[in-house]
């Protein structure tokens, strides 16, 4: 089984890589008692998760309302698109997580990707 608990940044979002400012970088932690929060993009989000097999269901996840540059709010909506539906998770080692499902993603295990950038 995957093991999801820690903290996790996105690196490509449907074969693209993501470069931009680390402020607008999504990422998600996920708490072993099936809570999850991070950053979309421009807002941040939480809610639950569940990892049936191979299988990776979010719960409700609620997000501010803020408003951002284009390039973040369109990453940030696929973000959001993909925590709505149930995802294929794959880790080819532990610090690598693949998501396939309604979009694909790429997150790389980053104890620092919630931090504020200094």
């Amino acid at each position: 089984m995957v093991d999801l608990a820690g903290t996790w940044r996105f690196t490509a979002l449907e074969g693209a890589d993501l470069d931009g400012a680390q402020r607008a970088t999504p990422w998600l932690t996920f708490d072993g008692d099936g809570q999850v929060f991070g950053l979309a993009g421009v807002n941040r989000v939480r809610g639950t998760w569940r990892l049936d097999a191979h299988t990776l269901t979010f719960g409700p996840v609620v997000s501010t309302l803020m408003a951002g540059p284009p390039d973040a709010m369109t990453r940030e909506q696929q973000v959001l698109r993909l925590l709505g539906e149930p995802s294929t998770v794959a880790a080819p080692d532990g610090d690598t997580l693949l998501l396939s499902g309604v979009l694909a993603a790429q997150l790389v295990r980053d104890p620092h990707a919630g931090d504020e950038p200094t």
